[in-house]
């Protein structure tokens, strides 16, 4: 066969590499690493240094992060006060502070104005059972006077002289209001309160405290010591210098009270009352029923200096 003229013969190369090269090096002969020239090896304890541009953020950290001697890595209380501190607030976590902030004072608002709007949420077993027959027994004397004052109407009404009725009923009414303003005597049941003062203990809000108890249990004529309590009654001093509408007055004090012998004693003797206060201070204080009290201590009529009736 003959060699064709136009095919090139290949070159064959100089130095031709071994197939594979790991094995034509002994296993004996361990690989040392290639490192590029101007580049040392670190010593033993050394900690490898990496070019500055290969660096990362979280590697900078790391390696500007304190070591604790001996080349341990940062306790437990270092990473956890790295992690909290500087806090890391995002604009969510803010809003929904403010948001528990707004609610949280909202709600505290509305737990002190309930608590001071409860005038009786302090009070007792015992008063607020008193409060709730005081109540009972306005209620029932509203109803009585408003059964009173239909049945007037309808003598008007039915009247054959309602003139001579309406002058009666006129005279009625003029002598209630008078036992009231203290200028008509009256009599009736009710009780008689005695309060003795050997010590000279009692105080004159301690006697106007007795007024109110009784006038809230219905009481509708007072005197004390042959002074008549009124609306615009007041009392000033204690012991020996006691007065009742600048009246010197002296123990032993006597209430003479017309009223309903049923409420007036028990809104006296209720536990805290005006007996028990009276009682802590030395004093005494005895309550009496009576079928007919006489009240004939009275107040001169006087006419008002600026008041005028409005009634046409």
């Amino acid at each position: 066969m003959s060699e064709d003229p136009q095919m090139p013969e290949k070159p064959m190369p100089e130095n031709p590499m071994p197939e594979n090269p790991d094995k034509s090096r002994s296993p004996q002969e361990p690989q040392e690493p290639q490192s590029s020239p101007g580049s040392q090896s670190p010593e033993p304890g050394e900690k490898a240094e990496l070019p500055e541009g290969s660096r990362s953020p979280d590697a900078a950290e790391a390696v500007d992060a304190p070591v604790a001697p001996g080349g341990a890595e940062p306790s437990g209380r270092r990473r956890l006060a790295a992690a909290v501190w500087p806090p890391r607030v995002t604009r969510a976590q803010l809003i929904v502070a403010l948001l528990l902030f707004v609610l949280g004072l909202g709600l505290a608002i509305q737990v002190s104005s309930t608590s001071e709007n409860s005038a009786l949420r302090g009070a007792r077993q015992e008063d607020l059972v008193r409060i709730l027959d005081e109540l009972d027994d306005r209620t029932q004397r509203l109803e009585d006077e408003k059964a009173r004052l239909e049945k007037q109407r309808t003598e008007l009404e039915s009247s054959s002289d309602q003139a001579e009725e309406a002058r009666k009923q006129t005279q009625e009414k003029e002598r209630q209001l008078g036992i009231l303003a203290g200028t008509v005597a009256a009599e009736g049941p009710g009780i008689t309160l005695t309060v003795g003062d050997p010590t000279g203990a009692v105080e004159s809000d301690m006697l106007l405290d007795a007024i109110q108890e009784l006038r809230a249990a219905g009481a509708e004529a007072i005197q004390v010591n042959g002074v008549r309590v009124v609306a615009d009654s007041y009392f000033t001093g204690s012991g020996d210098d006691m007065r009742i509408d600048g009246t010197k007055v002296a123990a032993p004090y006597v209430f003479k009270v017309i009223g309903k012998p049923e409420d007036l004693e028990p809104a006296l003797n209720i536990p805290g009352g005006v007996v028990q206060t009276l009682e802590k201070e030395q004093a005494t204080a005895t309550v009496e029923r009576s079928a007919k009290i006489v009240v004939d201590a009275l107040r001169p009529a006087k006419r008002p200096d600026y008041a005028q009736s409005s009634s046409q």
